[in-house]
């Protein structure tokens, strides 16, 4: 708009001249060298701007052609920097999009076109790196710290491949480096804080802090986190050595970071020592409302030495009031409940967090419970092996690595305030962990106690019919076992019994069970036993060691020593005299003293005897 405004200003102008010198016409001559020439104003105007224009043009074209090489070249040039250009925009798009071959491609065409653009180094070496090509891309890397353009670009790529290959001290080297030559570099100095960190050197780390936070790399928000965590480390570090300073520390890190579970239990534990004990108080319950952990509990728990059991419980039920729905409370509770032997507080305690959320450490205080309370080692047994499937407690965690203690830094990766107070990632998202049944949860009734004549037990017992045939242990027959027992007055059916599944029950006080007898009679009882032969028949092995059945025909077996068994012939009554040959008394009943040492009558009674 502005260009037309001129062009009709520049002819409006023109035309008004043409006007002016219309109106006053004239005549203009030339005599020069005899000749002479005439012509009027308007022409000779005319004439001098034809000549004028003339000349423009005739300077144009041999200005065009002397310049001529030069603009080919220009032109040239130009050409290949679009095709550059466009190179690297395809790589860099090809990187970002993780297409190696694309960009490799796009690499080489920047190369050919722009080989000494900062811009083609870059390509070139994120290229290589993409493809793993670690030679390649620390070689780039390298070129670019000859010029003070990329030198910067350098060092972070050279970083970057120390840290990938690691080797600590050579990055350490380059972010040394580039923190003198670029101090307000954010990569630099956060590295700078991180190995500072990793040494141990926390004096040196608070003051690279204070230096990013002058040079703005850090928000203030994570810089009152990251000063806590570092305070928090010297504070841990000086706890036996200087209490004073470290106390100081750890009240400053809870002021900058009341959520750092740590620092408040720290705080609290030397606040306690030097005999401050409402701040600590007050500092462990303001980090309890925050966030309820072990840590604290056991601080708070233990705040004044001395204390009795029945002080600490008082304290415990003020943690639990404090953050009554949480599973924290009510453990701690439970624990010092179980100290002092108050295991109806404990199940109760226990009791809500089984109901709410099982974990691990539940189930195993439920077992303390019940061992402790009844002495009931079954329950115990099973809680501990529901223990095994519940879902883990909270721990300390920091890169997937699981710690039993808080740590300033992950020694993973070495990142600052790395760990986090979760639960580990022990089942697929979704899955339900088992359940707790409500009859687990209620003390099991106490059993009266039987007598003391019944504290030995005579060896597991299989009834058969009418009879009793003891089982006496034995070890698994891989083939069955033929005992042909001794000629009695009566036919005698020959009974097998397979020991493979028997199941002995000893008495707690009883010697080794015996092989005992079956007798009809006192007189039969003192019989010599008859040795294993061949057996004219075939008997049947027994399904059940409950239940013998009678002998059919089977495949003949290899006769093996055994002791032998008198048969009882069907039919036979047994005596008035109770048996107690299967008892592990020797032969009498639990309240009888035994027979006289002279009687050998009655000491043979009832005992087998063996080849």
């Amino acid at each position: 708009m502005i260009r037309l405004i001129v062009f009709f200003a520049i002819l409006f102008a023109v035309a008004l001249g043409a006007s002016w010198l219309a109106d006053r016409p004239g005549t203009l001559m030339l005599d020069w060298q005899g000749y002479q020439l005439e012509t009027s104003v308007m022409v000779a105007l005319l004439s001098v701007a034809v000549l004028v224009v003339a000349g423009i043009i005739l300077w144009s074209v041999l200005r065009g052609v002397v310049g001529s090489p030069r603009a080919l070249q220009h032109f040239f040039g130009r050409r290949r920097r679009e095709k550059g250009t466009a190179a690297l925009k395809h790589g860099f798009i090809a990187v970002g999009s993780g297409n190696v071959r694309d960009a490799q491609k796009a690499a080489k065409e920047a190369r050919k076109f722009l080989k000494h653009e900062p811009a083609t180094l870059l390509l070139t070496a994120q290229s290589a790196q993409l493809s793993g090509d670690r030679e390649t891309a620390r070689k780039t890397f390298e070129s670019m710290l000859d010029d003070d353009e990329t030198r910067l670009l350098g060092l972070h790529g050279l970083f970057v491949e120390a840290k990938r290959e690691g080797e600590s001290e050579a990055a350490r080297h380059y972010v040394e480096e580039a923190a003198a030559l670029a101090p307000s570099v954010p990569w630099a100095g956060k590295a700078q804080l991180e190995f500072r960190s990793a040494d141990g050197d926390w004096e040196g780390a608070l003051k690279t802090l204070a230096e990013n936070v002058a040079n703005k790399l850090v928000d203030k928000k994570t810089a009152r986190r990251q000063r806590a965590v570092l305070l928090t480390a010297r504070g841990l570090e000086l706890e036996d050595g200087n209490p004073d300073e470290a106390r100081k520390m750890a009240v400053e890190a809870h002021g900058l970071a009341p959520e750092l579970v740590t620092a408040a239990a720290l705080a609290g534990r030397l606040l306690s020592r030097a005999g401050d004990f409402r701040k600590a108080a007050k500092i462990l319950e303001a980090a309890w409302k925050k966030e309820p952990h072990p840590e604290i509990a056991e601080a708070y728990l233990y705040l004044r030495p001395g204390d009795s059991a029945r002080d600490r419980l008082k304290r415990a039920k003020t943690l639990n009031t404090l953050r009554s729905h949480h599973a924290e409370g009510a453990l701690a509770l439970a624990r010092v409940a179980i100290e002092l032997h108050d295991f109806e507080t404990a199940r109760e305690a226990l009791t809500r967090v089984l109901r709410s959320d099982p974990t691990e450490r539940a189930c195993l205080m439920m077992a303390e419970v019940e061992e402790g309370e009844h002495g009931d080692q079954g329950r115990m047994r099973e809680w501990l092996a529901r223990a095994v499937k519940m879902p883990r407690d909270p721990a300390w965690i920091a890169d997937g690595y699981v710690a039993e203690e808080w740590a300033p830094i992950s020694p993973v990766t070495g990142r600052l305030d790395a760990f986090e107070w979760k639960v580990p990632v022990a089942m697929l998202a979704g899955a339900q962990g088992p359940t707790i049944e409500d009859d687990l949860l209620k003390p099991r009734p106490v059993a009266p106690v039987a007598g003391p004549a019944l504290a030995a037990a005579p060896a597991a017992a299989t009834a058969v019919g009418d009879e009793k045939l003891d089982a006496a242990p034995a070890e698994k027959a891989e083939e069955p076992v033929v005992i042909e027992a001794e000629p009695a007055p009566a036919p005698a059916a020959e009974k097998v019994v397979e020991a493979e599944d028997a199941v002995v029950i000893e008495a707690e006080a009883a010697p080794t069970a015996t092989p005992v007898e079956k007798e009809t009679s006192k007189a039969e009882a003192a019989a010599k036993p008859a040795e294993a032969k061949s057996a004219p028949e075939a008997p049947v092995e027994a399904k059940e060691p409950a239940a013998a059945e009678p002998a059919k025909a089977a495949k003949p077996a290899d006769v093996v020593e055994a002791s032998a068994i008198e048969a009882t012939p069907e039919g036979a009554a047994k005596t008035d005299d109770e048996d107690y040959s299967g008892l592990p008394f020797g032969g009498h009943a639990p309240d009888d003293p035994g027979p006289l040492a002279d009687d050998d009558d009655v000491m043979g009674r009832g005992r087998p005897r063996y080849n």
